[in-house]
């Protein structure tokens, strides 16, 4: 980096728009590396001004406040006061403020002013705020603050090109550099000289929360919709699951007939078909919940949400702010593990690492639903759907252990101090299906990825342990027993007994670590090298298990040892192996105490 480059710092509150606008500057030229010694990303790009200057700019994690409590708060309030042993003083600040909601951006922007660097404001979503009827007079805003107000909209192809045009400009620092003597008063007054909103879109917020935010109504509201939305998991996944399911058997049935009977045929047939075949068929399912998600996030409905549960959370010992990264959990447990940066307390960050894992996550999805639609009856239960109120049912089995977690880690606690939720709630409004489209898009993508690398290997890995060597020609015992396959999970199969796994289950567990869902592809290998059949995986389970053994192994997968990659993740956030140990020892104890209760319960009730 020459002295002709120009070091600006984006600086914002979380969910301003930053990064997006910072994506939207840099492109392709950017890196993402760990400050030394913690685990907050350090994210550096370069763009140019028309006039040609070089610009870097650094995307600082975003605060609500230069008096920093957590660990990402912590970089960029030292590196914006020059404390920052491996970052230098920025030379000048683009200040990302969310148009449609300045109150809270403005508290944070007069604390910065006193820094004496230049500032440049980025006002972001300027088009949603036009939408939502607020109005916002920029000028009079520019000479009120003392500082350049730019316009921009970070999402648009052109939303950044008056900020980029205004970089090439002088920027002098601001010149009343005085601390006003009351922060909110000071925000209160900025917001009355520049700032009107349309009385009909907050009366319509309002009557809304009166509703969604009661105290008895709106727990009970929350709860139809989680509940709706796992019915609707099945009502539209189901239809399409078992279309894919029919035309992977049928292509397999093809093979054989094309190729011949062979190695070559049972590779494709057995290995590939069968083993990703029963994992496509859950594709709809997955990207039906997340769709429900999305909705409930674009909405403004899911802050609502953190905020019914807040109290609750508090309760049980979870911090207020763990909410919503232990929401991404049901995504992944890997960014939710991440997102936990953002809670101040150590201990109380400690405990929603070891909680996040236990919120189902996507990857658990294909297990249930193969297990639900090969044991549960599809029937009704008053207006509801048998299968979907055993998946509601799973879901809340790993709430509940989360919470007992964080239960048993309040008591444990040295303190007794709670950390509430603070929070602003948005303005409701309609999902952008566009960017829905988009990320579903993505969702679908990352996965099919994972299908055709990950699973592609996996597959023809367990159909040749399952293929070789070949069994003796005077073997008693199924030809599969006598493969590698067998011979593993022969020998593990004790230890699962108690459960009432067979040797095909447990088979199953040791690749489930590195991928949960692999546990269906080794399913489908399994059973069709086994049992030579067409039929689908479904039927083949319940062919070859008893009910409490489904139900045990249901409850198993509730509460299983986490994947590899979030052991991983684990040890990067937290930088200690006995951290990794305690989450992979305490998820084996419970997943294992469970499933065992579960069986022996079932063998005596069913």
């Amino acid at each position: 980096m020459t002295d002709l480059t120009l070091r600006i710092a984006l600086v914002g509150n979380p969910n301003t728009g930053k990064t997006a606008l910072f994506n939207r500057l840099t492109g392709s030229r950017q890196k993402v590396a760990n400050y030394a010694g913690v685990t907050v990303d350090r994210k550096i790009g370069f763009s140019s001004t028309p006039r040609g200057r070089r610009v870097c700019l650094l995307d600082l994690p975003g605060t609500y406040s230069l008096a920093s409590r957590s660990a990402d708060e912590a970089v960029t309030a030292a590196i914006l006061q020059g404390r920052h042993h491996e970052e230098p003083t920025p030379q000048a600040i683009v200040f990302v403020m969310d148009a449609t909601n300045l109150r809270l951006h403005l508290r944070l922007l007069l604390e910065i002013r006193q820094l004496g660097l230049p500032v440049v404001v980025a006002l972001n979503m300027v088009d949603q705020a036009v939408r939502r009827g607020v109005h916002i007079d920029v000028n009079r805003l520019s000479r009120r603050l003392g500082m350049p107000v730019i316009e921009t909209v970070a999402v648009r192809r052109d939303g950044a090109a008056r900020l980029l045009a205004q970089l090439d400009e002088d920027m002098p620092p601001p010149g009343d550099l005085a601390a006003p003597p009351d922060l909110h008063h000071e925000v209160r007054a900025i917001m009355s000289e520049t700032v009107r909103q349309s009385a009909s879109t907050m009366t319509w917020d309002d009557k809304i929360d009166r509703w969604a935010l009661h105290p008895l109504f709106g727990p009970m509201i929350l709860a139809t919709v989680m509940f709706l939305s796992f019915q609707t998991v099945y009502a539209v996944g189901r239809p399409i699951t078992g279309a894919i399911g029919d035309a992977m058997a049928w292509l397999g049935d093809n093979v054989t007939t094309w190729i011949g009977v062979g190695p070559l045929a049972g590779l494709i047939a057995d290995g590939v078909c069968a083993g990703l075949g029963s994992l496509l068929g859950f594709l709809p399912q997955i990207l039906a919940l997340f769709f429900i998600l999305l909705v409930l996030e674009e909405s403004g409905y899911l802050p609502r949400a953190a905020f019914l549960l807040d109290r609750v959370m508090v309760a049980v010992g979870l911090s207020g702010r763990a909410f919503i990264p232990l929401l991404s959990s049901f995504a992944c447990a890997i960014p939710s593990i991440t997102g936990a940066r953002s809670i101040p307390d150590r201990r109380d960050r400690l405990v929603a690492i070891l909680v996040a894992p236990l919120m189902t996550c996507a990857a658990r999805l294909p297990v249930y639903t193969l297990l639900i639609g090969a044991f549960i009856p599809q029937r009704s239960v008053g207006i509801f759907n048998l299968q979907g109120v055993v998946l509601f049912a799973l879901y809340a089995a790993g709430i509940l252990g989360g919470m007992t977690v964080a239960m048993i880690g309040k008591i444990l606690r040295r303190h007794g101090d709670d950390t509430a939720l603070l929070m602003e709630l948005p303005s409701y409004r309609l999902p952008k299906w566009r960017d829905i489209g988009l990320t579903l898009w993505e969702r679908a993508w990352v996965f099919l990825r994972r299908l055709t690398g990950v699973m592609l290997a996996l597959s023809i890995v367990m159909w040749g342990i399952a293929n070789f060597p070949a069994a003796p020609v005077d073997a008693a015992r199924p030809a599969i027993e006598s493969s590698f396959a067998g011979m593993l999970g022969l020998a593990m199969q004790p230890l699962f007994a108690p459960l009432g796994f067979n040797w095909q289950i447990t088979l199953a567990l040791i690749p489930a670590f590195a991928a949960r869902e692999s546990a269906v592809t080794t399913l489908a290998t399994i059973y069709s090298v086994a049992d030579g059949a067409d039929s689908q995986l479904g039927s083949m389970l319940a062919a070859n298990l008893a009910m409490p053994t489904a139900l045990a192994l249901m409850v198993w997968f509730a509460f299983a040892p986490q994947c590899m990659s979030t052991l991983a993740v684990i040890r990067r956030e937290t930088g200690d192996w006995r951290v990794v140990l305690l989450s992979f020892a305490y998820m084996f104890v419970l997943a294992y105490g469970a499933a065992f209760a579960t069986y022996q319960l079932a063998l005596r009730w069913l």
